[in-house]
């Protein structure tokens, strides 16, 4: 007896330092990855607003053209070196030039096209403290969406939250309004960027079959037939003639800035896709919403924003309402997972 409780000691001690180091290491890489999330989203959204806002030049599709473009060539040139280091860098294969893939997925990179651009017309026009709850309707636009395109109910509780996210943007607008930051044209495009939001992720899931369930390489075809898609917007908005004006354009520091915000805006999506991997979509949608809280106490303080008690109380309303969503449905999901396991029991 005491020789096998002396041999379970010896296994404990012998093993547990490992484990600890392990779990360690874990932790370590998960709260390395969420800092990154958070540093390169918030690096982006200033970022953003300094080249829509900051430049003097009144060419927002140009810029947001430029961006997935940048991205597009990244994960070309990552796609290349995929096949020629395979052991080195791994990139799904696919050919954005195929017909058949065209056709499938060319329908989901509109919605793109018209998601990335109604986002950087609303940061053009909103300033960066008021951009979450600007584009705070995504969830309530999931709720309305998701019944009217798939027939699927969402429950009572659910709903609440989302009247509460409702409420928090309709006291958020009318706070703004009664500042001189206020744009009604940037509010509309926040709404409009929700909605598309929420049309983008409802038909990623029917697209994601095409490209075998490919993130990644969904992710480059849309940003290539978004590129090709910016050109007719563009020259529409007379955008082409605006940027061939510009005074800075040959110089050498605009394409550089503008060559940061491309990356930035490729790093986004890539620490995204890796937060969701490491973690979940839930711990992603919570690290998401408190993301948002510091960019916005952030953003006060550096454009020195003084805001209203009434304007706070609006992006905790919201901020809440969207916690309080994620946590319901993650319960909901629990719950139904649960009873399929009972169920396949029985």
């Amino acid at each position: 007896m005491f020789s096998s409780q002396s041999r379970s000691f010896q296994h404990t001690t012998m093993y547990q330092p490992l484990n600890k180091e392990n779990l360690f290491t874990k932790y370590s890489r998960i709260a390395g990855v969420v800092a990154a999330y958070w540093v390169i989203s918030i690096l982006t959204v200033f970022v953003n607003k300094a080249l829509l806002s900051g430049l003097q030049l009144d060419a927002p599709l140009f810029v947001t053209w430029f961006q997935v473009l940048t991205s597009s060539s990244i994960c070309f040139i990552m796609s290349c070196l995929g096949k020629r280091y395979p052991q080195v860098i791994t990139f799904p294969e696919g050919n954005p030039f195929d017909r058949d893939t065209f056709r499938k997925v060319v329908p989901l990179s509109i919605l793109f096209t018209a998601m990335i651009a109604t986002n950087n017309l609303c940061l053009k026009y909103v300033g960066v403290a008021f951009y979450y709850v600007g584009r705070s309707l995504t969830t309530v636009f999931n709720v309305i969406l998701t019944y009217l395109l798939l027939g699927q109910k969402t429950s009572s509780k659910a709903c609440l939250c989302c009247v509460l996210i409702i409420a928090g943007f309709w006291i958020g607008v009318d706070q703004e309004s009664l500042t001189e930051s206020f744009s009604l044209i940037g509010t509309v495009f926040g709404v409009l960027g929700s909605l598309s939001l929420s049309l983008y992720s409802i038909y990623t899931k029917r697209t994601l079959p095409h490209v075998n369930q490919q993130v990644w390489l969904l992710s480059y075809y849309n940003n290539v037939y978004s590129a090709v898609l910016f050109i007719p917007l563009m020259i529409v908005n007379g955008e082409v003639q605006e940027v061939l004006n510009y005074k800075h354009l040959l110089e050498p520091w605009f394409w550089g800035v503008m060559t940061i915000g491309g990356v930035c805006g490729f790093a986004i999506g890539f620490v995204t896709t890796l937060q969701i991997k490491v973690t979940s979509p839930l711990t992603h949608n919570i690290s998401g919403t408190a993301k948002a809280c510091a960019q916005t106490v952030i953003a006060s303080s550096w454009y020195q924003e003084s805001k209203s008690f009434l304007w706070w109380t609006s992006n905790v309303v919201v901020l809440l309402g969207s916690a309080f969503y994620t946590r319901v449905k993650q319960v909901e999901m629990d719950q139904t997972h649960r009873e399929q396991m009972s169920s396949q029991k029985v």
